[in-house]
């Protein structure tokens, strides 16, 4: 007599994902806390039939991104770095260069950094719209507020 248990594992397929909108306001968050659970809710892993290789995530709306922190000298210190593909065409903008010129790249940067780098990641990134200011054009998806 067997004494096993019979549970299956339920594999979520993509037919089946039911998206959400939520929205954060990125008023005052660390940058790094504040991408870290966006990037957990564009994944899809805050729900209980996440499977990695399906893009389960929601859609994430960020507002006030020019309004985010870093803690300690980051702001003069940490450098945004992109190249052309010239010789000696390596580019650098510090953080409080980036708030100036496109806060919105702050956020982004961040968490695209923190997804896959493959196919499914550049579908995830996809899901993240992020604004400056307080106002948005989602209204009519009528977002839930994501407290963070």
């Amino acid at each position: 007599m067997s004494n096993t248990l019979s549970y299956k594992t339920k594999s979520l397929r993509k037919e089946d994902v039911q998206r959400d909108w939520h929205i954060v306001d990125a008023e005052g968050k660390t940058v790094g806390r504040l991408c870290t659970t966006i990037a957990t809710v564009l994944r899809g892993k805050h729900k209980p039939n996440y499977t990695p290789h399906i893009d389960g995530g929601d859609y994430v709306i960020v507002i006030n991104a020019d309004k985010v922190q870093f803690s300690g000298n980051k702001w003069r210190a940490k450098e945004y770095l992109r190249y052309s593909g010239y010789p000696g065409g390596l580019k650098r903008r510090t953080a409080e260069e980036m708030l100036i010129k496109k806060p919105e790249a702050i956020v982004e940067k961040s968490v695209k950094g923190m997804l896959p780098k493959n196919k499914l990641g550049r579908a995830v990134y996809k899901k993240l719209f992020v604004y400056a200011g307080a106002e948005h054009p989602h209204a009519a998806q009528q977002p839930k507020i994501l407290s963070i």
